[in-house]
């Protein structure tokens, strides 16, 4: 098994959501998260008192899946997660050694 994690804007993330689910690609978790970077518009940003820096939101896509579907995966996620802008962010893979059900 494969997992992904994409960090992606937060307006990209319901057509990702639209898209993983139309290719019917298992289940999969949205997670809102900060990211201390630069942005090219200082707007997206909002100051946290918490982490005493400005901060973007953004979701992170969490979905694991058998290998011969990430290529598939990966592709939607990067289709439907551009915003026109050079980073629109980041997937990462890791393999799954074991899954055991609850």
């Amino acid at each position: 098994m494969k997992e992904i994690k994409a960090y992606i804007h937060r307006n990209r993330a319901p057509d990702v959501v639209r898209a993983l689910r139309k290719a019917n690609l298992g289940h999969f978790t949205l997670v809102d998260v900060k990211q201390v970077l630069q942005t090219l518009d200082p707007a997206d940003q909002e100051y946290s008192a918490e982490f005493g820096a400005r901060v973007l939101t953004e979701v992170k896509v969490e979905l694991v899946c058998a290998p011969e579907h990430l290529d598939e995966a990966v592709a939607l996620i990067r289709a439907n997660a551009k915003t026109g802008q050079p980073d629109s962010g980041c997937i990462y893979i890791s393999d799954i050694s074991a899954c055991h059900q609850i």
